[in-house]
């Protein structure tokens, strides 16, 4: 069984710019809705997403934590814009920059549309207690703050956050 063990952080200033090797821009929507995993009847988000050149359908287990199952699956991008089009909510638009940093990549997205100004980094580990060296321009650790999740993003945007949830 895949599993994803990932860490999320909020970015602080401009600094792992200067240290990205690639941007993909990305597209994605999920097929569920939050609400739906909220009440529990669903266990997993069902996401279509757009890379570059390439698109993918992408099943992750509903948990919250570093630790998650996921399984991803190539598709052909005229088949994702497609399901882009019946996805609950927002497409969440976004450019994933990948900057190493100590033997590790991170992966820093900044948003654009209703989620303009969010800039998250993730670091996918190999084990839940790898240890790690913490850019510069890591900011807080959010893995644990549901709101952070795309799923969320794509229900409820940043733009609709209040001064309390983007502190």
């Amino acid at each position: 069984m895949p599993l994803e063990i990932e860490r999320k952080f909020l970015v602080t200033g401009d600094g792992w710019r200067a240290a990205a090797h690639a941007v993909l821009p990305m597209a994605q929507g999920y097929i569920n809705d939050l609400g739906a995993m909220d009440r529990g009847e669903q266990k997993a988000s069902v996401r279509v997403r757009i890379q570059g050149d390439a698109a993918f359908l992408n099943l992750k287990s509903r948990e919250l934590g570093h630790t998650r199952q996921e399984f991803d699956y190539p598709i052909p991008v005229d088949d994702a814009r497609a399901l882009l089009a019946l996805c609950m909510g927002g497409v969440i638009d976004k450019r994933r920059h990948l900057v190493r940093h100590a033997g590790h990549l991170w992966e820093v997205d900044e948003f654009g549309g209703d989620n303009t100004g969010l800039v998250v980094a993730e670091i996918e580990l190999a084990h839940a207690d790898e240890a790690f060296e913490r850019p510069g321009w890591l900011g807080r650790e959010v893995t644990d703050q549901a709101r952070y999740y795309n799923l969320a993003l794509a229900s409820r945007p940043y733009v609709g956050w209040n001064a309390e949830e983007r502190g």
